[in-house]
């Protein structure tokens, strides 16, 4: 049986530990209430150019570009949005799973397909599976800017632009709610879809010079629009999940706390009764 003060040693440990949970799930709420605030501002402008983009391709049969069409799939390109740090519960786990089970479905080779990745944890995931790595940035800030992804998007843009890749599906996790944060996987390119969204814009635009000019600089901005999105959705869960696993720790060493505490006064308690034993019987020997 654990001593006095073994206990208490272990009740003032875990204390300590509840005051660091308990310190990271506030800042993990503060991030995530400016990153879910960020996320939305930034749906205005991603539906706007997206309905932009939309009316020039899907209404003119003139309008062409590589990002339009679809080709024959000899590689796949997988960009990958994680974090830098662990302690978020399964928020880069449940979203390597899911691109680990479709390469492990879809490719039988590792020439079939090149990753994109953003965060530590998911180039390692890579790294230690030797899986082929293109491109990577690391030390993402809590708070991205555009400027902090734009060159990585714009060169996986060019990759496809450039047929160094034949398809490109983008794997996040999508911020629902603070509770709920869904691993998706989403086809960047090419834009097969625009018809159909063009169909349902009820805006009507001129354009100058051309609409292939246009689209020739559109569409990049347009791609490059989607990932930055989609980091900053990624950033919204990933506060989110840490967050949640912070609150869930702090639960756990209250509990842990409470059962060491009825522990130790249980400990304490027989220890009392011991020497009130030890007493009386001395007494009662020098009687």
């Amino acid at each position: 049986m654990a001593s006095l003060r073994d206990i208490q040693k272990r009740i003032d440990s875990t204390s300590k530990t509840k005051q660091i949970t308990k310190a990271m799930e506030m800042v993990s709420a503060s991030k995530m209430s400016k990153a879910e605030e960020n996320a939305k501002q930034f749906v205005p402008y991603s539906e706007k150019i997206q309905e932009v983009v939309a009316s020039i391709a899907g209404s003119s049969m003139d309008a062409a570009h590589p990002m339009l069409e679809k080709r024959d799939v000899k590689k796949t390109g997988y960009f990958v949005i994680t974090s830098d740090r662990g302690l978020a519960g399964a928020y880069n786990s449940s979203v390597l799973k899911k691109l680990n089970e479709t390469i492990q479905k879809n490719h039988q080779s590792t020439d079939e397909y090149t990753i994109i990745v953003v965060g530590r944890v998911g180039y390692e995931f890579f790294r230690k599976r030797d899986m082929p790595v293109a491109k990577s940035i690391l030390g993402m800030a809590d708070q991205p800017d555009f400027n902090d992804i734009k060159e990585l998007a714009s060169e996986t843009v060019q990759m496809f632009i450039d047929e160094e890749i034949d398809e490109l599906t983008i794997y996040y996790n999508h911020y629902k709610s603070a509770i709920s944060q869904i691993p998706t996987a989403k086809q960047l390119l090419p834009l097969t879809d625009m018809e159909e969204k063009a169909s349902t814009s009820t805006s009507q635009y001129e354009y100058e010079p051309d609409q292939e000019q246009i689209l020739k600089s559109l569409l990049p901005q347009y791609a490059e629009s989607l990932i930055y999105g989609a980091l900053l959705d990624g950033k919204a869960s990933e506060h989110a999940a840490r967050m949640t696993a912070m609150r869930s720790a702090t639960d756990n060493a209250n509990d842990l706390i409470d059962d060491l505490t009825l522990k130790y006064n249980r400990a304490r308690q027989a220890a009392i009764t011991q020497e009130i034993t030890e007493i009386i019987g001395g007494v009662a020997a020098l009687e």
